[in-house]
């Protein structure tokens, strides 16, 4: 009797933990037991979460007058509101397969709060319904990031067949170094297996169709190793190039989102709509796009090398629209 007692409760337990709402009534026709039975299994759960209050984040479980059921409560638990602001992100990275994207929610989902979940759910078919994922050439992009990390912690030797922008397929012997993420894609940032001046290398890790562990391990030292936080400082838009200083004039209606967009930035003058704004940056391809993105707002001062890029590529622009 007592083991069936223990067994019940366990399960009891176990559906409130996963976020199911628990109804006494139903509790009491399922096991066949009465409502007070019922009421004694959860203070006997309420029991277990007060002595181990800090192992159980500050757990209890709470009787909803509203829906006439238990609900666990607990710190650990993520609420509506941030499970809605995480869906977002996730939907409108749109870097995962909707597959993928279903699995992560779902798993998400199974840790929150009873309260409001229809609402939320309502929401969420919503934007799955019309998610539209960005076009992928590997079997799954969770399991290559994965398997890159614990390449990268284990310091091994890969190989990679990777799908080139032109769409020509090769393979690369190289050391990983890093992770990011930015605009729609991760990217690994690795290193030549056998370049000995270390220059980093970009692969967007959709594109990585074959991953190769080779029996060699390697080591890098301190001044070619990667701060993902600083390169994300410097380095918004995935392309390498070295770290300069640039200096342009901004005109435009929004300084908070250029200011946003290049985390070094800081406002040096400004002159009615106008601000002139430094930054350190990656100088490469990324750093000029940008600059292009924002039209005639934009006026770039220094370095001379970035301008006359600038120059060139507006030049080309031109050039374009007058063929015909």
């Amino acid at each position: 009797m007592e083991n069936e007692r223990l067994d019940r409760v366990l399960e009891i337990f176990y559906r409130l933990l996963h976020g199911e709402v628990v109804p006494n009534r139903l509790i009491a026709e399922e096991y066949r037991i009465s409502s007070k039975s019922v009421s004694r299994d959860v203070a006997r759960i309420n029991d277990f979460l007060a002595e181990h209050r800090e192992l159980m984040q500050n757990a209890e479980v709470t009787y909803s007058h509203k829906d006439r059921a238990y609900i666990l409560k607990s710190d650990e638990f993520l609420k509506n509101q941030e499970l809605f602001a995480l869906v977002k992100v996730i939907l409108g990275a749109r870097c995962f397969s909707k597959e993928d994207m279903l699995f992560i929610v779902s798993k998400l989902r199974k840790f929150t709060t009873a309260n409001d979940r229809k609402l939320l759910d309502e929401v969420i078919l919503r934007e799955i319904y019309h998610y539209h994922e960005v076009r992928s050439d590997c079997n799954s992009v969770i399991n290559n990031l994965w398997r890159l990390v614990q390449c990268i912690d284990g310091k091994k030797v890969i190989s990679v067949t990777y799908l080139k922008m032109d769409r020509s397929e090769v393979v690369r012997k190289l050391k990983p170094a890093a992770i990011m993420f930015s605009e729609y894609y991760f990217y690994l940032i690795a290193y030549a297996a056998d370049d000995t001046q270390y220059k980093a290398r970009y692969f967007r890790i959709d594109r990585i169709k074959n991953i190769v562990e080779h029996r060699e391990n390697f080591q890098l030292d301190r001044e070619h190793s990667f701060d993902e936080g600083d390169l994300r400082e410097k380095n918004q838009f995935m392309f390498p190039g070295d770290n300069v200083r640039i200096t342009f004039e901004f005109s435009g209606l929004s300084l908070q989102a250029v200011l946003d967009r290049l985390p070094t930035a800081k406002i040096i003058e400004q002159n009615g709509t106008k601000s002139v704004i430094t930054a350190e940056v990656n100088y490469g391809r990324g750093i000029i796009m940008y600059l292009l993105s924002q039209g005639s707002w934009v006026k770039v001062l220094e370095p001379k090398p970035l301008v006359e890029d600038m120059l060139a590529e507006i030049g080309a622009m031109g050039e374009r629209y007058e063929e015909k």
